[in-house]
């Protein structure tokens, strides 16, 4: 099988493998220079080398040619300050071309070849003008890249209503699908303040416990039920998943809450509901 070490080019970032080479015992922080599709980049190592199967690789691995040494890290601060002093003067030229874009991050190639800028905008953007400004300001190829709001969020960093930072600033390293079906599977109620993180969409962490939610819920009957308690019949009104306890609004006119396993379904009292999670 073979052998490969994960890679990432930013902090949380997704990973990519890469050939270690000569370079098996590289530890998770360490800085390597790599060959990538656009040109040699420094990157950290965040996964140690290891043995894969093929079919987790996508095509012929590049390689990882050397460990970084100082003049590279020291290269490194240089252009990251270079970087973070091109970014509000790209914004004041995007700006003086009449752009409705705001520019996020600015990052330099490993050699100062290349700057990368990264912007929001509502609608595309026609950004050859402003291309041609700033190569010749900075006197280096540009690359424009539009990033979404989720992205945004990520680079600029927050926190969010648990009071911790965002988790795809913290440990999220890739973001993946989020449907209002997870708020509902919660029970959390569907006004945007509560489902909504700080990017505006849907929170990452719906998703964390979708799956035992889902699982969960087949054992219950639906909101709208009708079912038979041991008061008589009624018709389901709320779900307590994670109790397993059901609302019901009985014939008799009263509310009231029943463990899910005391209930059955009234057109098939044969189906009799469990509790999730009961021991």
């Amino acid at each position: 099988m073979p052998q490969v070490v994960s890679i990432q080019f930013q902090p949380v970032t997704k990973l990519y493998y890469f050939d270690p080479g000569p370079y098996t015992d590289l530890l998770p922080g360490e800085w390597v220079l790599v060959e990538t599709s656009r040109g040699k980049e420094l990157a950290q190592v965040a996964v140690p080398a290891k043995e894969v199967d093929a079919s987790e690789l996508e095509g012929p691995l590049k390689r990882v040619l050397r460990r970084a040494g100082k003049y590279d890290l020291d290269q490194r601060v240089y252009w990251a300050r270079q970087a973070e002093a091109a970014k509000p003067v790209c914004q004041q030229k995007a700006n003086a071309h009449g752009l409705k874009m705001r520019v996020v991050r600015c990052t330099y190639s490993y050699n100062g070849e290349r700057l990368t800028v990264e912007f929001v905008a509502e609608h595309r953007v026609d950004f050859r003008a402003l291309v041609r400004d700033l190569a010749r300001h900075f006197s280096t190829r540009i690359e424009m890249r539009q990033i979404g709001v989720r992205d945004q969020a990520k680079i600029v960093g927050d926190f969010g209503r648990c009071g911790r930072e965002l988790c795809c600033r913290s440990f999220l390293r890739e973001f993946h699908s989020v449907s209002i079906r997870m708020a509902k599977n919660q029970s959390i109620p569907l006004s945007s303040s509560d489902i909504s993180g700080v990017c505006g969409r849907l929170m990452c962490s719906l998703a964390y416990e979708n799956d035992m939610y889902a699982k969960a819920r087949k054992h219950l009957p639906k909101v709208g039920q009708k079912v038979i308690t041991p008061d008589g019949p009624g018709v389901v009104r709320y779900l307590n998943v994670l109790l397993g306890k059901v609302s019901v609004y009985l014939d008799s006119g009263a509310m009231k809450e029943f463990k899910a396993s005391d209930l059955s379904l009234f057109h098939h009292p044969e189906r009799v509901f469990s509790t999730p999670f009961e021991e």
